[in-house]
């Protein structure tokens, strides 16, 4: 969900720094609540500016998140049932601020143990179960449904536009986590011209070292910055690696291992991970 909603952010708007989060479990207590458009006049904390309003205000183009968004008070509920019906908020001075050039996103937890329950991680899953796989699925966003109808009144349902339930990573999925994180640790080699070969082995086990059921592929940062980047920083303080290298990634003894090899043996790996291109130069008017 995190992932996404910075995608979101580059796609739309340019760059992940158009995103702006807020973690609602901060907003539990209705006193708590008051900091996302400021205090009111006479309150301690009066000169300093919502958390949320503050930042609208500055980028009206934006993807706002409230994670978590159960978890917070009722009248933070109420703050938002405002934003969605009206496209506007006014801040604890009166200023109103524009919403309508915002794209809003909660995430919730609501459901998550009959998620886990009802989906596996899919490393086991056979092509002939990928049917009963998506009927499991559609009965189980219909349960879910009703556990947010429990939490949340109707008229702030109604308003939500589109009601997303994430599946459980399967094999795949996270193969393509692992692309995508190494790619951004090769991006920053980008000065060493160094590149990478990942094989399969060496995708399958950062993968299963990197997942886990209860806190999804977040620990998979660590495990690459533990095992390849580390490695990688040694190398280069040691120089063991050099521009122009291109290292073979794989895994052994259960174990990741890395070594530089020729150019030619380069051009026949299994999976290559390459420093993403650089933008080209616009083009001249003539």
């Amino acid at each position: 969900k995190t992932e996404l909603t910075k995608a979101l952010a580059e796609f739309l708007f340019g760059s992940e720094d158009a995103l702006v989060q807020l973690d609602m479990s901060e907003f539990m207590e209705r006193h708590t609540v008051s900091r996302l458009v400021g205090a009111p006049p006479g309150y301690v904390g009066y000169d300093d500016a919502g958390q949320l309003t503050e930042a609208l205000r500055r980028r009206p183009y934006s993807i706002v998140v409230f994670d978590e968004v159960e978890k917070a008070h009722p009248e933070a509920h109420n703050l938002l049932l405002q934003i969605m019906e009206e496209g506007r908020l006014s801040d604890a001075r009166g200023r109103k601020v524009d919403f309508r050039n915002a794209l809003i996103v909660m995430t919730s937890n609501i459901g998550a143990d009959m998620i886990k329950r009802q989906t596996s991680l899919g490393f086991a899953l056979k092509k002939d179960e990928a049917k009963e796989e998506r009927l499991a699925y559609d009965e189980m966003q219909k349960k879910l449904t009703d556990q947010l109808k429990k939490v949340f009144r109707p008229e702030f349902l109604n308003r939500v536009d589109a009601q997303i339930v994430f599946r459980a990573l399967n094999r795949e999925e996270i193969n393509q986590i692992v692309d995508l994180e190494v790619a951004k640790v090769s991006k920053r080699l980008m000065d060493h011209h160094i590149t990478f070969e990942l094989t399969q082995a060496a995708k399958d086990f950062l993968g299963e070292k990197g997942y886990h059921p209860d806190y999804g592929a977040r620990p998979l940062k660590r495990v690459i910055q533990q095992r390849i980047e580390d490695a990688l920083s040694d190398g280069l303080l040691a120089g063991k690696y050099h521009d122009g290298d291109t290292l073979r990634i794989d895994v052994k003894d259960g174990e990741i291992v890395m070594a530089s090899q020729p150019v030619s043996e380069a051009a026949s790996a299994v999976s290559t991970i390459e420093a993403l291109p650089r933008p080209l130069p616009e083009a001249v008017p003539a």
